[in-house]
């Protein structure tokens, strides 16, 4: 059975993702080189930055992919937030959507990065 664990998102400077994506997950990579930067999450989820003019074959256009994170209650997302808000952009504030509580932020290359938390009536 083919399992999801592995996220690659093309950037223009992995040094630059690691300093953003450190700071904003409060982890260090397990691997880290000019053109690469590599974190295993807690859940065990990889994310990965390779510079853009490396990745063969070419990447699409760098930003415009959604990487979301789930919380455990509306809390949780509220803190997330204000953690959050002072270090990337914030392209959408907390706010209750169809399908859950959410907040948007941006990262230097144009990537979204969603919070939520599903309605209660969903967890």
């Amino acid at each position: 059975m083919r399992t999801l664990n592995y996220i690659l998102l093309a950037v223009a400077s992995p040094a630059a993702s690691e300093k953003f994506y450190s700071g904003l997950l409060g982890v260090t990579p397990v691997e880290n080189s000019p053109t690469f930067v590599l974190y295993v999450l807690p859940s065990g989820m990889k994310l990965g930055f390779w510079t853009k003019d490396e990745i063969e074959p070419k990447p699409l256009p760098v930003g415009g992919v959604e990487v979301t994170f789930s919380e455990d209650d509306e809390a949780a997302v509220q803190a997330t937030y204000a953690d959050w808000s002072g270090k990337a952009k914030v392209l959408q504030e907390p706010v209750a959507m169809d399908f859950g509580f959410t907040f948007v932020v941006e990262d230097p290359d144009g990537h979204r990065l969603r919070v939520f938390t599903p309605p209660a009536s969903r967890r």
